[in-house]
């Protein structure tokens, strides 16, 4: 597989994505929906009450299933007390290499994209609603402003979200009366975009810390962002909803003086998984529904 990856990345250098088919290999994991793109499509449920998990939660999930990479912070925040999920469209930047960009805007251009503007459009026109620009701007400032608040009013249109940038961004006080509309950036600058390239959409970047593929999903909040594969989304989404379920219950019940402190943090016995199945039952506000949770339970070591 990883042959055939780079064989046909290879010979489609010169285009501005993958084509669906090389988007369905990256992430053959995902069994789910897909857009016409091949990108993965997660349920605009499972976005839903992500936002209700942690970044701690979710990064620990993904740890203990090996993803060790998939975390950045040190983000400069537009409205830092806002959480923001959604589906990934990545956008590859470089410094300017004329020849190469000559190349990548003619390939565009046979390829149909706006010849209006720059190229730091291109990626803005394929956005749906639901997805978040991510780009690796590959963490210039000064001259390195992917976007100002007209195109920030734009991807907003298309996508009801807002931008991930491992780079920054002009204009931050019009972008931050974009209502709807949250970016983590890494600076920002008056300075317009200068000797910088687009190199690629939907293509793998990284993010700092974080290696990011197109369809992840990521859960932005002022602690930093984690990017989620689109095929543990689930899997991470209802495991920490669990575990908020089991500390609201063992604290509850430390409070009530009925267990001791080291019956809930060790291993439960079958007295304490029986009261908690039916603490459960008794709930009428459960973050998940009762089939997944019982499912969930079957498989669950305590």
């Amino acid at each position: 597989m990883a042959v055939f990856l780079l064989s046909g990345f290879m010979a489609t250098a010169q285009q501005v994505t993958p084509t669906p088919d090389q988007i369905k290999i990256l992430t053959s994991e995902w069994k789910g929906e897909r857009y016409p793109d091949g990108r993965p499509k997660v349920s605009d449920e499972y976005l839903k009450r992500l936002k209700n998990i942690s970044i701690e939660e979710a990064w620990g999930v993904l740890r203990n299933k090996g993803y060790q990479n998939q975390y950045e912070g040190e983000w400069m925040v537009i409205h830092p007390d806002s959480t923001m999920t959604g589906r990934v469209v990545t956008a590859q930047y470089m410094p300017l290499r004329p020849d190469m960009e000559k190349v990548f805007k003619e390939k565009g251009k046979a390829e149909g994209r706006s010849q209006a503007g720059g190229t730091n459009s291109w990626p803005i026109d394929v956005l749906k609603e639901g997805d978040i620009y991510v780009a690796d701007g590959y963490g210039k400032i000064v001259d390195g402003t992917l976007i100002g608040d007209n195109l920030g009013n734009s991807i907003y249109a298309k996508s009801k979200r807002g931008v991930i940038f491992y780079g920054s961004v002009r204009d931050v006080e019009g972008l931050s009366e974009i209502k709807g509309f949250n970016g983590w950036i890494k600076g920002q600058d008056p300075s317009y975009i200068q000797q910088m390239m687009l190199s690629g959409i939907n293509v793998p970047i990284r993010i700092g810390r974080a290696t990011v593929l197109p369809g992840d999903v990521v859960l932005a909040k002022k602690a930093g962002t984690v990017f989620i594969p689109s095929h543990l989304v689930e899997e991470l989404v209802i495991n920490a909803e669990f575990i908020a379920l089991r500390d609201e219950f063992g604290h509850q019940r430390l409070r009530e003086g009925k267990y001791t402190p080291g019956e809930v943090d060790s291993k439960w016995n079958d007295k304490i998984k029986n009261d908690f199945v039916q603490w459960t039952k008794a709930r009428k506000d459960l973050p998940m529904s009762r089939n997944e949770l019982d499912e969930y339970m079957k498989n669950r070591t305590w």
